[in-house]
């Protein structure tokens, strides 16, 4: 049966070396961009690692993890499921996580402490005595990110009118016309959306045992991918 990853992107930065030991990941940025920051235990303290009141976005790749807008456990808690949160602004933590500790899974956690379900990330650790195997790569496809807002200056000409009055901007050049009216040359910023150049994900087709299957990662691959027995990538 095809393996579907549609939707499961590795977030960027959680290269295949470290993926297998990251249980939750903080971006800076909004979207998983920036500097990141990795914690595999419980962490009090942002501060001591220079990411206090920075993260807008977290991986959480496995188990529950508890946030907190201060040091030590306190404040604001919520607490986060094994998924994708590509912006903590709706969850009132943009900028304010301070802390963070993994919940155990004996542990009862009311509903209300959950912060809403998150997009789903495809764990590819490789599982304790698990086989794995090389799988062709057949295709590769670069989706290009999301559109960015380019902006510029020009300069543009604005007639003042015979009382010389000024129509707004920056004037740089006064002069008249043959009517006699007066003329200002002021700077306009103009801006407009431009197609992202840098790729946000490539989508990868490979075959294993006869059978084509279908992902998406952060990086490109090489023209091979390590799988387990199902076809399923693995780190």
């Amino acid at each position: 049966m095809n393996t579907v990853l549609r939707n499961a992107l590795i977030a960027a930065g959680l290269v295949a070396s470290t993926q297998a030991a990251a249980q939750v990941v903080f971006y800076e940025h909004d979207g998983f961009q920036g500097r990141s920051f990795t914690a595999e235990n419980s962490v009090q303290d942002f501060q001591r690692f220079g990411f206090n009141d920075r993260a807008s976005s977290v991986v959480v790749m496995r188990e529950r993890w508890e946030v907190c807008d201060d040091a030590g456990f306190r404040g604001r808690c919520v607490v986060l499921r094994p998924g994708r949160y590509d912006s903590l602004t709706a969850l009132g933590l943009n900028d304010r996580v301070s802390s963070v500790r993994m919940i155990s899974r004996n542990t009862k956690v009311s509903d209300d402490r959950f912060a809403p379900p998150p997009q789903p990330v495809y764990d590819n650790y490789r599982r304790k005595g698990e086989k794995t195997f090389e799988a062709q790569v057949t295709s590769v496809r670069a989706i290009l990110g999301p559109p960015e807002k380019r902006c510029w200056v020009e300069h543009e000409q604005v007639a003042q009118g015979y009382n010389g009055a000024n129509v707004g901007g920056v004037l740089v050049y006064q002069g008249g016309g043959r009517d006699g009216s007066r003329y200002a040359n002021r700077d306009v910023q103009r801006c407009a959306d431009v197609q992202g150049q840098k790729p946000d994900h490539w989508d990868v087709t490979y075959t294993f045992r006869g059978q084509e299957h279908h992902m998406q990662t952060a990086f490109a691959p090489g023209p091979t991918i390590t799988v387990n027995g199902k076809g399923e990538p693995r780190a």
